[in-house]
């Protein structure tokens, strides 16, 4: 494929899967709207936020391995229609249950997409460009949710409830016509397997019980849920490792590169959802800004994090993903060093500093992350690899709000934070290049 068709192909993927980050944080700024509109407590509307954590969360690994199974373009376009229809019944949802279930429907369609439009990409660009493409594509995702609650406000302001729906249909359309015409149809061989549903079924109650054991529950359903939790995991262990056709296989996490990477995106994200949720808190404490002035100081944080995303993937290419990775955790170190003195500084112009140095931390590793996991397994497991890749990253999110519930001074936090970064080091340096550490799989043909 040409660069000319390359980077249409890559707008392409980029219109369908942009939406995912854009509708997972400009649902944030309507809370209050949807609890007006159908008159509903916010502790019930809350749900539209958290079924569509639950759901990526527990579908990802599994469209990932249903692209390997039954072809990444087929599943991405499959992942189109399901947001596309989604969509359409968010907006003529007539009450909470009916919009909590679209919400779902929704996160269905964007777990299909990311974890597919990583494997193409992975399939149709050259192992030399690989880096610099997922930087650009990783800049486009950071830049989606950093929009995504200005971009709602906007149409809440001006329009209605249902504009932040409708913002969605002509671009879903778009991309599913680009998506028709653009992702060729590889060659690869069949995969005769099935999806192990028996494993699906562990794995959806694990994470579902995992992600809701944060939310702060009472502690006799916390206990039952905790058991629960416990056995359902045991299970999806000791059925992945019988399975002929597992949804996770543990033998890839003998290769140290592919575990690595995958902590890697685990701690970094753990320290960027901390830092987006902690923030907010401590502005409005120790600066007393306002809403507005909250918002815009922090979106700093977004926008360096998501065009420092781009810079690693073209250091990446100068580099390896092992130096890129160990000099992000560096500077995740620098910026909680920072964060620590903002106490003592008390300066607006710092606490921008501060952030912007944070976001650039937290962004410049992104792309070796990926491409390290990525370079670790055949291109036949890319679905399967980014699947796990992603359900590491929302467990980063999951620790995060734990940690906030639990700790309550900055200090100690940006402390956590600071090791954190220490950890990153230590884990970045089990990290080698694809060619020293592939794995190998009996079981590398699917077809896209």
């Amino acid at each position: 494929m040409g660069k000319h068709k390359e980077l249409i192909l890559i707008i392409s993927l980029l219109i369908g899967t942009f939406l995912v980050p854009i509708n997972s944080t400009m649902i944030a700024v309507a809370l209050s709207t949807i609890s007006a509109h159908f008159n509903e407590p916010l502790a019930n509307i809350s749900w539209v936020v958290t079924i569509y954590l639950i759901v990526m969360a527990v579908t990802q690994p599994i469209a990932g391995k249903l692209g390997d199974l039954y072809g990444n373009r087929n599943i991405y376009l499959w992942g189109v229609v399901f947001f596309l229809i989604a969509s359409l019944g968010c907006i003529f949802s007539t009450n909470l249950i009916s919009l909590i279930i679209f919400r779902s429907l929704q996160a269905v369609g964007g777990a299909l997409l990311t974890p597919n439009t990583i494997a193409i990409i992975r399939y149709v660009v050259p192992k030399e460009r690989l880096p610099k493409i997922l930087g650009v594509f990783g800049m486009g995702m950071g830049l989606g949710a950093a929009i995504g609650p200005l971009l709602g406000s906007v149409l809440l302001e001006n329009f209605n409830l249902e504009a932040i729906f409708w913002v969605n249909v002509p671009f879903l359309f778009l991309a599913l016509i680009s998506g028709i015409v653009m992702i060729p149809k590889f060659n690869v061989k069949k995969q005769t397997s099935t999806l192990d549903i028996q494993g699906s079924i562990y794995l959806a109650i694990s994470i579902s019980l995992l992600i809701l054991l944060t939310h702060g529950i009472e502690f006799t359903k916390a206990l039952i849920m905790g058991i629960i939790f416990i056995l359902s995991t045991i299970l999806f262990i000791k059925r992945e490792n019988t399975t002929e056709n597992p949804i996770i296989d543990f033998s890839l996490f003998k290769n140290s590169t592919f575990t690595s990477a995958n902590l890697s995106i685990m701690l970094s994200n753990f320290v960027m959802y901390v830092i987006l949720l902690i923030m907010p808190l401590l502005m409005k404490s120790q600066f007393h800004l306002s809403t507005a002035q909250t918002g815009l100081v922090l979106s700093v944080f977004s926008i360096s994090m998501s065009l420092s995303g781009w810079i690693g993937g073209l250091l990446n290419n100068k580099f390896s993903s092992k130096k890129v990775i160990g000099f992000s955790f560096a500077m995740i170190i620098v910026s909680n060093i920072l964060f620590l003195s903002l106490e003592n500084v008390g300066s607006i112009l710092f606490l921008i500093v501060a952030l912007i140095i944070g976001g650039f931390s937290t962004g410049i590793g992104l792309t070796s992350m990926q491409v390290a996991s990525l370079d670790s397994v055949n291109k036949e497991q890319s679905g399967t690899a980014s699947g796990i890749y992603s359900t590491f990253r929302y467990f980063g999110s999951i620790v995060s709000s734990t940690l906030i519930a639990l700790v309550t001074s900055y200090n100690y936090i940006f402390i956590i934070l600071g090791v954190s970064g220490i950890v990153g080091i230590l884990v970045a340096k089990n990290i080698k290049s694809g060619s020293q550490d592939m794995i190998s799989s009996n079981n590398s043909s699917a077809k896209a």
